[in-house]
């Protein structure tokens, strides 16, 4: 399989069932953002409910694209991506993984609402930094445009959940006269039909785009092993024709050759010798294989990472004041390199599905422990129909916007954690939270980013050592 020596093909099983663990984690982790309302307004019975949020799941990791996936593959420096050492490779993801599955459970294990999204997160920013400390990697840069981006997004996204279900909530109780959905779930009787109907609305959508967010960072995952393991084999796209790539090389040659290298500064101008040079090897590359079936599995490796370094310089070239450019050469440019990387960026049909699976099966158990919290411990009173009803529609929004619109990772746990918040609040003020549990909420919030980075850091740098 791949041409891989025994051990390697070994590694990359492991490796492969790790992504699947932490997937599967994260399911059973994040099950009770989805299910909580309907099991615990006794809308639906729990195996139904979760049943129903696994197949939602499943479905949601289709649709969702995967921009958010490559989002998570590019926080980690350019370097990582284009070294063909898989040892190397081994010593980043196997950290990676561990890191965040030990991180995942050990919340679980405790009944806190913990994001795997910040666990991932902060294990990638652990391993960049770590990366940097190498003796011979000082020369790499870690994408901190990116790193911000989703470390915004993160930190955004739960302030959002939190006033917008305040807001929901005072719509709610301005507008609807039935004042049953206000009330507290009877503990034995389901509610009535149309608060069902909108419960389970809501449970679908937060499991559909739960499924589409967090369901890409597990193919994320995975593409980072494949590229790490076998990285000639997964270097591109193999259901794409590497000779499309003429046109975008050419989009990119044209506006490269309308830069006036005498008026740049000497690393401008060097960084557009190295954008020319790399440009150049592609189209060398290509001339010297003009069929799909004569190109090397070594030399797509060299037109991956041609790509990235071209992605990276042409980004930091373009940021100097000194480029005269118009906006429609620049224009252009970006077209040429989004060509480029439409080769680079994808995820095999199988990946996809295997990680659509992972997340679907573990949806289906471990709920139990953090229902009672979703449901009972963040505010001093039990949380009825509306509440539930609207932190999930808010959940689901922001969600949704994040995944589709702008391509980037959110917590479910704590955008759903902090609708729930809002919803207390809403209800009668600040003093109806409940501060234990807001407590070990946060703790858990503000302590993930940097245990992950941690562990994720020293495991590499340990690995690095090991496999050295």
């Amino acid at each position: 399989m791949f041409g891989l020596e025994t051990d390697l093909l070994i590694l990359l099983v492991i490796c492969l069932l790790a992504a699947c663990a932490f997937e599967f984690v994260n399911g059973f982790h994040d099950t009770a953002n989805a299910v909580a309302t309907v099991i615990y307004t006794n809308t639906l019975r729990p195996w139904a409910a979760v049943v129903w949020s696994g197949l939602w799941n499943f479905i949601g990791v289709f649709a969702g694209g995967i921009g958010v996936a490559m989002g998570i593959v590019y926080l980690l420096p350019i370097e990582t991506l284009i070294d063909q050492d898989v040892w190397h490779g081994i010593a980043m993801v196997g950290a990676l993984l561990l890191s965040a599955i030990i991180w995942n459970v050990g919340t679980w294990y405790y009944g806190l609402p913990s994001s795997s999204s910040h666990t991932l997160i902060g294990s990638i920013l652990g391993l960049g930094i770590a990366y940097s400390l190498l003796p011979s990697t000082r020369e790499a840069t870690f994408a901190w445009s990116e790193a911000t981006k989703t470390g915004m997004s993160l930190i955004v996204s739960p302030f959002l959940g939190f006033t917008l279900t305040v807001f929901l909530m005072f719509i709610l109780k301005r507008f609807v006269k039935n004042k049953t959905i206000f009330k507290e779930p009877h503990k034995r009787k389901a509610p009535p039909l149309w608060i069902r109907i909108i419960l389970i609305i809501t449970c679908t959508l937060v499991s559909f785009f739960h499924g589409s967010n967090d369901g890409q960072k597990g193919v994320g995952l995975v593409m980072l092993i494949l590229i790490a393991i076998v990285p000639t084999y997964y270097a591109l796209d193999n259901d794409k024709d590497p000779m499309g790539l003429r046109n975008s090389i050419t989009q990119v040659e044209q506006v490269l050759s309308k830069v006036d290298s005498t008026t740049l500064s000497a690393s401008d101008a060097k960084q557009l010798a190295l954008l020319n040079t790399e440009v150049a090897e592609m189209r060398s590359v290509l001339a010297a294989n003009p069929t799909t079936e004569s190109l090397p599995k070594d030399s797509r490796f060299v037109l991956r990472r041609d790509i990235l370094l071209i992605t990276k310089g042409t980004d930091k070239l373009m940021d100097s004041p000194d480029i005269t450019l118009s906006q429609r050469d620049r224009d252009q440019l970006k077209a040429g390199v989004t060509g480029m990387r439409s080769y680079t960026d994808y995820a095999p049909n199988w990946v996809i599905m295997m990680i659509a699976l992972s997340l679907g099966i573990g949806t289906m158990i471990g709920w139990k422990r953090i229902v009672k919290t979703i449901g009972e411990k963040i505010g001093k009173e039990h949380l009825t129909y509306a509440q539930g009803a609207s932190a999930e529609f808010m959940a689901a929004s922001v969600i949704g916007f994040s995944t589709f619109v702008f391509k980037l990772p959110v917590s479910t746990t704590h955008i759903l954690s902090s609708g729930i918040a809002g919803s207390m609040v809403a209800n009668r003020g600040i003093k109806n939270l409940n501060a234990g549990t807001i407590r070990n909420i946060a703790l858990a919030w503000v302590l993930t980013l940097p245990v992950s980075m941690f562990l994720s850091g020293t495991l590499f740098l340990l690995f690095r050592w090991m496999f050295a």
